[in-house]
């Protein structure tokens, strides 16, 4: 019953550790090119004028999309209206294949105790 919400965080090193496990390497080799491939997707991301798709096959689609701005937004401190404008935000649509990972119910501990 205490494991319910402990969320669990994977970094950068551990995804070269996975990688270079996975593809056979040593693991500073694999950091440097996942280090790259984080950056490129950074550029892209970053570079986006204002949008831009990026689709990895069988992964997902990484998204830079632009906002509307809200000339009517409320500061919840202050109560104040204030004008938001026009930005650009980031958005994730998993893959099939993922998808239909995370779909598969969760093991229950309860159930298995």
């Amino acid at each position: 019953m205490a494991n319910e919400n402990v969320k669990s965080t994977i970094t950068k090193k551990d995804v070269a550790k996975r990688t270079a496990k996975l593809v056979g390497e040593k693991i500073y080799l694999t950091e440097k090119v996942v280090d790259g491939v984080f950056q490129a997707l950074r550029e892209f991301m970053s570079e986006a004028n204002p949008e831009v798709r990026i689709e990895i096959r069988d992964f997902g689609v990484f998204e830079v999309k632009k906002t509307k701005p809200k000339p009517k937004a409320r500061n919840p401190k202050t109560g104040e209206i204030i004008y938001v404008p026009a930005r650009r935000k980031t958005h994730f649509k998993a893959g099939k294949l993922l998808k239909e990972v995370l779909k598969q119910p969760l093991v229950e501990e309860s159930q298995s105790n």
